[in-house]
């Protein structure tokens, strides 16, 4: 049996209209998680529903007993929400980020698409899980091979995968064993773009309750400008049983 503790909590910001954010909360089914309309994208907020709709509804809808396929479930959500997309935004479609977590076992099994983030601190060691998917990043992966990739200095951070693509998605799938102790961060880039990975180790590993540092770790990022709509989930792993 494990005991856990987690919060979630989101804000607008101070320049956006609309926080196209949304959060995936639910204890009674160890899931946990983010997702981020694309910025470009018409309906970002409605693209970020379906998203973690999508998640919820197909997680839950596991059979008692087996295990859910995160791959399979995150490609049948894109296909949700592309299909979504040619609904209400049939010349552009939409798009969003989203990073999730369910616990399985004694296992927190991670899905990413996009430039959200899963953070993990252990015994003082803060890292981060998942990788972006953007224009540098699969510049750095595409040279380390040996490949030549050009691109601009403008478009550096555009996501080079989202939720809701048209085309076969690749999923990032990480597996992160739990002990005792561990937490972990799921947050919309609103949150690092702000606060430095350094500071949020400090207020990751605070003793006090996640609702506290979550609510703590949204604010700063809205003191220091808010130019995005800030998300989060942090969750506390007390015991395995």
């Amino acid at each position: 049996m494990i005991r856990l503790r987690s919060a979630a909590h989101t804000d607008i910001g101070r320049v956006r209209s609309e926080n196209e954010d949304r959060f995936l909360h639910d204890e009674g089914a160890l899931l946990f998680g983010v997702a981020d309309g694309v910025g470009g994208l018409p309906c970002g907020a409605e693209a970020a529903q379906a998203s973690v709709d999508a998640v919820a509804d197909l997680v839950r809808g596991t059979a008692a007993g087996e295990m859910p396929d995160l791959v399979a479930i995150t490609r049948q959500t894109n296909d949700r929400v592309h299909g979504l997309g040619l609904r209400i935004s049939p010349v552009m479609g939409i798009g969003s980020t989203l990073t999730f977590g369910h616990i399985w076992g004694s296992t927190l099994l991670i899905a990413h698409v996009g430039d959200s983030r899963c953070y993990g601190w252990r015994e003082g060691k803060f890292s981060q899980l998942t990788e972006d998917h953007s224009v540098e990043n699969e510049a750095r992966q595409r040279r380390a091979r040996g490949e030549v990739f050009y691109y601009h200095q403008g478009n550096r951070n555009a996501l080079t995968r989202c939720i809701g693509q048209p085309t076969p998605l690749s999923v990032d799938l990480v597996s992160s064993p739990l002990q005792p102790g561990d937490r972990y961060l799921f947050c919309t880039d609103g949150v690092p773009r702000l606060i430095r990975d350094s500071e949020l180790a400090e207020m990751v590993a605070l003793p006090r309750e996640p609702a506290v540092a979550m609510r703590e770790i949204v604010d700063l990022s809205v003191r220091r400008g808010g130019s995005d709509n800030a998300t989060g989930v942090l969750l506390f792993i007390d015991a395995l049983g």
